[in-house]
């Protein structure tokens, strides 16, 4: 496995006045490696979602320390984001159940709210790693994309069509 240049740690309170620092701290990051807008955009929207489910679930039923735990490792040719909390261990394989877009046959009435945030995590990101020991950690990785068509002023020609 490829060890990363940087890592990137920081220990927030899991407070909803807090999830912004996480999000403005990733922008600044992906920003600077070069990713574009639109990936930036994901990786905010993605980090906040996550974030959050740590707000309202990791520590319902625990008077424990309330941290939300991000890192942020920087490869070559990808960003991975990890969100980890203390909430104690829980079942993964129930986040795995009912995640994705509404059931078309069910009545609006009958929808929930919220729900979403792992769908929605899953399709910003190009992995999505969840595991649980003492807590939930949630390992959402961005390729970077180089594979673009860089300019070459070698290759450029320099003649003038004729008219």
């Amino acid at each position: 496995m490829t060890e990363a240049a940087d890592k990137i740690q920081m220990k927030i309170p899991a407070k909803p006045e807090y999830v912004g620092v996480v999000r403005l701290t990733v922008s600044g990051i992906a920003n600077r490696i070069g990713c574009s807008y639109d990936d930036i955009e994901d990786i905010k929207i993605a980090v906040a979602e996550a974030c959050t489910n740590v707000v309202e679930h990791a520590y319902k039923d625990t008077a424990s320390d309330p941290t939300i735990l991000f890192s942020c490792s920087i490869f070559e040719d990808r960003l991975e984001l990890a969100i980890t909390d203390r909430g104690g261990e829980v079942d993964v394989s129930k986040f795995q159940n009912g995640k994705g877009p509404v059931n078309a046959d069910q009545p609006v009435g009958d929808l929930k709210e919220g729900g979403l945030g792992l769908f929605l995590i899953e399709t910003l990101m190009d992995k999505v790693e969840i595991s649980s020991t003492s807590g939930v950690t949630i390992v959402m990785t961005k390729f970077l994309q180089r594979d673009e068509v860089e300019l070459n002023e070698d290759r450029i020609s320099t003649e003038v069509p004729k008219q």
